[in-house]
């Protein structure tokens, strides 16, 4: 499957942004006065090959995982929060489900690679998948993270999910989310193999580590890719080595909907991990990438920029769970509402 996901992602419309971008120069304003706005309407057109963008129905598909490198010391939230959490996606008490209902987004909790197991889903308020590849990922202070076979089954996940719900849903975009304590170790050594920065340029305090947890957690992270050099342009070798199922089903969730012709909008510091596989695996995905927002995790940036991504919000947020993606939806609808809906001057038949 990821083969041909892979070798069949084709370019947004050339022909359709520059259609999109003549439109913009001649809007009933002063030239590009709603600043980026412009950028994300054009955007838009060349993904959707229309000059009348409408977004109507979006997704948010939450990925789960659990990391073996907790056993380092490297999150103050213990392992089993994760799992815990699932009721709280479930039942509309998370953040990102309380935000994305409000949006009237659907709510999509998958399980990658948890070591959580549920039992009942009587009642619950929203989807749940299992497409579990691993109980959590190994140590990988002390071996891979997983298998090269289980990267790509896990990205695979990611695809096979997100291209079930596009169909039967008829989505015009989506938006990704995790859950996964300690998910933020994985996500900084994917992001200093892939960018080439520092592991200290990338390293944050996650979940709230204090400055020492914080130095503790870079150590965690250099000695990890110490031990297996994981390869920067062999996106599978780096999630092996030392990411995550839930990083990894993010970037499959990435493929799908460029696959799909239609945008994705990414949260965080870990969403955007799985942003540097998919791009890594292949780089026409990126025409297709919204940044939602920066997170204060001070790789984020680095992420984006490597990406040649902006984000379009700044709110010094690091949540995670898909709350910035959601947060930036409707700014993506007013672009998508901007270009298709005001009048340019000869329109209105006003003299430029």
């Amino acid at each position: 499957m990821l083969n041909e996901i892979l070798d069949n992602i084709s370019r947004p419309s050339d022909k359709f942004l520059q259609l999109a971008k003549n439109r913009t120069d001649n809007l009933l304003m002063p030239h590009k006065a709603m600043g980026r706005l412009h950028d994300i309407s054009e955007k838009l057109c060349a993904i959707y090959e229309t000059l009348k963008p409408e977004i109507k129905n979006a997704a948010v598909f939450v990925m789960a995982g659990d990391h073996g490198v907790v056993e380092e010391g490297v999150s103050p939230f213990p392992q089993e929060v994760t799992g815990l959490m699932f009721n709280a996606f479930l039942n509309d008490m998370a953040t990102v489900s309380v935000l994305g209902k409000r949006e009237g987004i659907k709510i999509i909790l998958t399980d990658v690679g948890s070591k959580y197991e549920i039992e009942n889903l009587d009642g619950v308020k929203n989807e749940f998948l299992s497409k579990k590849v691993v109980k959590g990922t190994k140590n990988f202070t002390k071996e891979p993270a997983m298998t090269r076979q289980q990267a790509v089954e896990c990205v695979e996940a990611g695809i096979d999910v997100t291209l079930k719900y596009i169909k039967e849903n008829q989505l015009d975009i989506v938006l990704t989310g995790e859950m996964g304590i300690g998910n933020t170790t994985p996500s900084a050594a994917i992001g200093a193999v892939i960018t080439g920065n520092s592991v200290e340029m990338m390293t944050g305090k996650g979940a709230g580590l204090t400055a020492e947890g914080v130095l503790k957690k870079i150590e965690v992270i250099k000695k990890g890719l110490k031990l297996h050099n994981p390869k920067p342009d062999d996106a599978l070798d780096v999630l092996a080595k030392v990411g995550g199922a839930e990083i990894g089903a993010i970037a499959g969730t990435i493929l799908a909907a460029a696959y799909s012709k239609i945008p994705v909008i990414i949260d965080g510091f870990i969403s955007t991990a799985g942003a540097l596989v998919a791009y890594k695996l292949n780089p026409i995905v990126k025409d297709y990438i919204f940044a939602g927002h920066c997170s204060e995790e001070p790789g984020h940036i680095k992420m984006l920029e490597y990406l040649g991504l902006e984000p379009i919000l700044n709110l010094k947020m690091r949540l995670g769970e898909g709350s910035g993606a959601v947060l930036a939806l409707p700014i993506i609808k007013q672009a998508a509402n901007l270009i298709s809906n005001v009048f340019t001057f000869e329109e209105a038949g006003i003299p430029k």
